[in-house]
C-alpha cells in the first residue's frame, strides 16, 4: 500500500503538476505563470506564518483550560504542510496548500485525523 502511494506521489503528481503548469503557461504566457508561481510562494510563506501563530495561540489557550492538545497539534501540522505546498511550484500543490491554510478546512480535517490515528 505504502509503495503504491509513494510511487503515485513521486511520479503521477509531479507529471500532473508539470502538465498543469504548461497548460497555464500556454493560456496566460510564461511571465504571468512565473509571477503566479512566485506570488503563491510568497503568499504561502506569509499565510503559513500567520496561521501558524494563530494555531499556536489556540494551542496555548487550550492547554491553559486543560483541554487535550491533539487537535491543535494536528492543525499546526496541517498549517506546516499547507505552507510547504504553497512554496512548492505547482497548481495542485498550491490549491491544496491554500485549502489547508483555511481555518474552516483545518477545523474539519484535524478532528478526523485525530479520531482515526488517536490522540
Amino acid at each position: 500500500m505504502w509503495k503504491l502511494l509513494l510511487l503515485f506521489l513521486f511520479t503521477v503528481v509531479p507529471a500532473v503538476e508539470l502538465f498543469l503548469l504548461l497548460q497555464l503557461g500556454s493560456l496566460l504566457g510564461p511571465m504571468q505563470t512565473f509571477l503566479i508561481v512566485l506570488g503563491t510562494g510568497i503568499l504561502g510563506a506569509w499565510l503559513a506564518k500567520r496561521e501558524g501563530f494563530a494555531v499556536l495561540r489556540q494551542l496555548q489557550a487550550d492547554l491553559a483550560k486543560g483541554l487535550p492538545p491533539a487537535v491543535r497539534v494536528v492543525e499546526g501540522a496541517l498549517v506546516l504542510v499547507g505552507g510547504l505546498l504553497l512554496v512548492t511550484p505547482g497548481v495542485l500543490s498550491d490549491l491544496t496548500g491554500i485549502l489547508l491554510l483555511l481555518p474552516p478546512v483545518r477545523r474539519s480535517i484535524a478532528p478526523r485525523i485525530v479520531a482515526r490515528y488517536g490522540g
